[in-house]
């Protein structure tokens, strides 16, 4: 399916059987990223009574009890019930279509201690009026996709740059990172409170997915984003990002 769309007095174009998948999973032979400290994700056949999940042990047909924590274990998108009194779920607040989304590649700055995204990155934003932004650190080595990132004090957004986000107008962010935040740090999730300006002016619709990937065969620009995920009543949810070429029709 071809599509055609304007945006910001451009024409562009996009072609809906061709996308690239930026989520990580998990399960025998997936990607099982590690974040946390968060026990390995579980995959087992139900019993009930006699009855096995099973083909392989005699059952006529597979049946899996998963058992999992999307913060740890897979790519996953929070809503702002994540840091909320409430634990509002991601299915109540956040109901996307097709968006528009800027992928932009950045450096990591360091303090001898952290490696953490300076604000300084943020300071020329593309103005395509996107209301999401895929940020892919470097470097962007292929071991990111299986990283065990526990322990290993992993980078982070620091308040400057997410503000900086914020105030252009992203209301989606993306990252490669398994937090916007450091992996310790006292509970106060700066980050994730500035992005969603809670508790006093609460972005609600604002959203946060963490632990994808992006290829290096994707260039910095301009996409359509496909982010998908079950109607699970918690502050996350595993998910599914995929992006679309636009090409500028001239």
């Amino acid at each position: 399916m071809h599509i055609s769309l304007e945006l910001g007095g451009k024409r562009y174009h996009a072609d809906l059987g061709f996308s690239v998948d930026l989520s990580l999973g998990l399960g025998p032979g997936a990607d099982n990223p590690s974040a946390f400290g968060i026990p390995d994700a579980e995959i087992q056949p139900i019993r009930v009574g006699d009855f096995v999940g099973s083909v392989a042990a005699g059952s006529g047909a597979n049946c899996d009890v998963i058992q999992f924590c999307a913060h740890g274990n897979i790519t996953h998108t929070e809503c702002f019930g994540h840091i909320s009194k409430n634990h509002e779920s991601v299915a109540d607040c956040i109901q996307l279509d097709l968006l528009t989304v800027d992928v932009i590649t950045v450096p990591l700055a360091e303090n001898g201690v952290e490696r953490y995204i300076h604000s300084g990155v943020f300071d020329k934003l593309p103005h395509t009026g996107a209301a999401a932004v895929i940020v892919r650190t470097l470097p962007n080595t292929e071991d990111k996709k299986q990283m065990v990132w526990s322990g290993k004090n992993p980078p982070y957004f620091s308040v400057g740059a997410m503000q900086k986000l914020v105030e252009h107008g992203y209301t989606h962010l993306l990252t490669d990172l398994p937090s916007v935040d450091p992996e310790s740090d006292g509970g106060a999730l700066s980050a994730h409170h500035v992005w969603w300006q809670y508790p006093h002016n609460t972005r609600k619709s604002a959203s946060i997915t963490e632990l994808i990937f992006v290829p290096e065969t994707v260039v910095d620009g301009l996409y359509l984003l496909n982010l998908q995920f079950p109607k699970i009543h918690s502050d996350a949810a595993p998910s599914r990002a995929k992006i679309y070429p636009l090409q500028e029709v001239k």
